[in-house]
C-alpha cells in the first residue's frame, strides 16, 4: 500500500513530536490531549513506513529518518510563517515581526548593537534574532539563506548571491598587555604561538596571505570560530591572536590585550550582507536592508584605532 497523503496540518504535530521526543510533552506544548497526539503520530508513522519515535528504556529516541527530518521542518514550518506574514507593504511601527540574522559573535557588540538600536526606534514590535555564523553555515550559505533572513560576513566570500557593503574594517594583532613589545618583529611573529579565526578559503584572509608573503609562517596554536574569545585565549600569555580591529573596543573591556602591530599592515576587510534572491522585493526585507545599511554606516563613523 503506498504512503498515505500527509496533511499539512501535521508539520506541527511533527515538529513538537521531534523536539519533545515525548507524545506527552508534545500534546502539552500544542495544548492537544494525548489521544490526538498520538493519533497523529500513529498517521505520520503510516506516511514515512518509519517508527520515528522509539523507546529505549524509559525515553524515547529518535530514529535516523526522524533525526533528518529535524532541519527540514524547521525549514518547512520557517518557510509557511514567512508566506503567512507576507503583506503588500510593511509598515514598521505596527509590525510584529521578527527578524533572523546570522553573523560572527564579534559582529554583535558593533554592527548587531547598532542595528539592535535602529530597529528599537523604528519598530518597537519587530523582533531580531541573532544566530551565530560559523564554518558549516558559510558553506552551506544559499541553503541557510532560504530560512534565514540576512547572512553578515566579509566581502569576497560568497559570490552570486545578493549583497551589499556594511563598513571597513582591519586586522589587527592582539598580545598579553604584560607582555607586549613596542613592535612586533618578524621573530617574534614567527615563534609566539597563534590563536586565529577559522581560515576560510578566500582573498578575505589577506593577514595570513600578508604574513606568508613576507616569509612568516605563523605557528597556529589555536584555532577557533569565536572571535570574542580569542582576547581570554591571549591574555596571560604569550599567544598573539587575530582579530579585526573594531571588535578589540568592545573586548579590552575584559583581558588585558593590547593591539601591537607588526611593522607592516596586515590587511582590510568589509564586511557585508547577504541574502537569498527570494527576498529581493519583500517589503519587510527590504526595511530591514535599510535599517542594516544604516546600521553600517554607524559602525563605519565609530572609533578605531587606525591613523
Amino acid at each position: 500500500m503506498g504512503a498515505v497523503t500527509l496533511d499539512l496540518n501535521l508539520l506541527l504535530p511533527l515538529d513538537a513530536l521531534l523536539q519533545e521526543r515525548s507524545v506527552t510533552r508534545a500534546a502539552q506544548r500544542l495544548g492537544l490531549s494525548q489521544p490526538s497526539l498520538s493519533a497523529a503520530l500513529a498517521r505520520l508513522r503510516r506516511h514515512y513506513g518509519d517508527e520515528l519515535l522509539v523507546r529505549v528504556g524509559n525515553s524515547y529516541e529518535l530514529t535516523p529518518l526522524a533525526e533528518r527530518l529535524v532541519e527540514h521542518t524547521e525549514q518547512a514550518l520557517s518557510w509557511a510563517d514567512r508566506v503567512l506574514q507576507t503583506r503588500p507593504d510593511f509598515d514598521p511601527t505596527q509590525a510584529r515581526h521578527e527578524f533572523t540574522v546570522i553573523m560572527a559573535d564579534c559582529q554583535l557588540p558593533t554592527f548587531g548593537r547598532a542595528l539592535a538600536d535602529l530597529v528599537r526606534a523604528a519598530a518597537p514590535n519587530v523582533r531580531l534574532r541573532f544566530q551565530h555564523s560559523t564554518e558549516r553555515v558559510v558553506q552551506q550559505a544559499l541553503d541557510n539563506l532560504r530560512s534565514v533572513d540576512a547572512l553578515v560576513l566579509p566581502q569576497g566570500i560568497l559570490s552570486n548571491i545578493p549583497t551589499f557593503d556594511l563598513y571597513k574594517d582591519r586586522w589587527v594583532c592582539v598580545v598579553s598587555a604584560d607582555r607586549a613589545p613596542a613592535v612586533l618583529g618578524r621573530e617574534e611573529l614567527a615563534e609566539r604561538p597563534w590563536v586565529l579565526p577559522y581560515r576560510h578559503p578566500s582573498p578575505v584572509f589577506s593577514p595570513l596571505n600578508r604574513l606568508h608573503a613576507e616569509g612568516i609562517e605563523p605557528r597556529a596554536e589555536i584555532v577557533t570560530e569565536n572571535f570574542l574569545a580569542i582576547p581570554h585565549l591571549v591574555a596571560g600569555t604569550d599567544r598573539i591572536g587575530l582579530m579585526p580591529e573594531r571588535v578589540t573596543t568592545a573586548s579590552f573591556a575584559g583581558p588585558a590585550i593590547t593591539v601591537v602591530q607588526p611593522a607592516f599592515e596586515i590587511g582590510h576587510l568589509v564586511e557585508s550582507m547577504w541574502w537569498h534572491p527570494l527576498h529581493e522585493r519583500e517589503p519587510a526585507h527590504m526595511w530591514l536592508r535599510r535599517m542594516a545599511a544604516q546600521a553600517g554606516q554607524k559602525v563605519e563613523s565609530g572609533p578605531t584605532s587606525e591613523p
